[in-house]
């Protein structure tokens, strides 16, 4: 038997989430029986959304989430020991997993696969460039903005693992690059090592001026990840039948529904200047992931792509690696290292 730690849920959030809201317990996990396998957390995905997301969960659940792990335990010849796993299971250290039992999750899914090697790239890859925010990158941009080569990209959240991934792909595609971040070190990551054009400070500049100068002749793509004023900001300045792919809202995360932040209309410019807005949830896709892996992978290779991660090391942080990419205090993929 094997004694296994998870976060389990002790109060919904109000605000902005407080370690008393979730506590950390132990437990004992059975043998492993016919037909299962056991993984071992190697690497637990920090998300910002999961914010919303666990507000679903009642009482008593583990915190939902995605991790990487390696399998430890196997009687099931299709998922040998030593062969990594990814899935949505959770802020837990060991989970042993029955994949005929496997039930799809109403907003994300993962059927549970051994994963590629990645090569000389680390595991954790797989929870960033690699994987979802990867996959959302790609087809949240290529397939609902359907960029053209020339035109002009702004995308907001632009140091987080989707946002910086996106301006990336922009570059690669032709487009001029406009990224939106909370700070002067994020914007020089942006532009120096990431090859944004131009990057806005949002906290320190007017953004409405910035985006004027940045991109005088208009915007025609915007990567949503942030939602409240800014995103009303940029898209009173883009051009007629401009596209706009909204990936999430962080700037509201915290908020009740019932006192959101309020932010500047957008009906009129969309209808104005007859503009396309879509929402979107990645599984939409998953029948083509290994369209973006393919090409995700290939421009790492190249050096076209650019990977970074903001590393909390020991699962007992998992909580505090939260909070912080709630505060924007990460620059690329949040993860946990897990030390078990």
């Amino acid at each position: 038997m094997v004694l296994s730690k998870k976060f389990v849920i002790a109060k919904h959030f109000e605000g902005m989430p407080k370690s008393s809201d979730l506590v950390l317990i132990e437990e004992l996990l059975p043998l492993v029986k016919m037909g299962e396998f056991m993984i071992e957390a190697e690497y637990i995905s920090i998300d910002p959304g999961i914010r919303q997301y666990s507000n679903l969960q009642a009482i008593g659940d583990v915190m939902f989430g995605l991790q990487l792990g390696k399998i430890v335990v196997s009687k099931n010849s299709q998922f040998p020991v030593g062969g990594r796993i990814r899935g949505w299971y959770g802020w837990r250290t060991h989970t042993i997993i029955d994949p005929k039992n496997w039930q799809r999750h109403e907003f994300m899914s993962e059927k549970p696969r051994v994963l590629p090697d990645f090569g000389e790239f680390s595991p954790s890859i797989g929870l960033g460039i690699l994987g979802m925010p990867g996959e959302t990158a790609y087809f949240g941009l290529l397939e609902i903005c359907q960029p053209k080569a020339g035109e002009t990209l702004v995308v907001s959240g632009a140091a987080g693992a989707v946002g910086s991934h996106v301006g990336q792909i922009g570059k690669i595609k032709g487009l001029r690059v406009i990224g939106i971040a909370g700070s002067d070190e994020k914007c020089k990551w942006l532009v120096d090592e990431l090859s944004f054009d131009h990057a806005i400070n949002y906290k320190t500049e007017n953004l409405s001026d910035a985006l004027k100068i940045a991109a005088p002749n208009g915007i025609d793509c915007y990567f949503d990840n942030v939602g409240g004023e800014i995103s009303s900001t940029v898209i009173f300045q883009m051009n007629d039948f401009g596209r706009i792919s909204v990936c999430g809202s962080i700037s509201c995360y915290n908020s009740e529904p019932q006192i959101s932040p309020l932010a500047k209309s957008i009906q009129f410019p969309i209808v104005c200047k007859q503009l396309k807005m879509e929402g979107f949830l990645i599984h939409r896709w998953e029948n083509r992931y290994h369209e973006s892996f393919a090409s995700n992978y290939k421009w790492i290779q190249e050096n076209k792509l650019i990977s970074r991660e903001t590393i909390y090391q020991g699962f007992e942080n998992t909580f505090q690696a939260f909070v912080g990419a709630l505060n924007g205090d990460n620059m690329g993929k949040t993860i946990v290292k897990v030390d078990t």
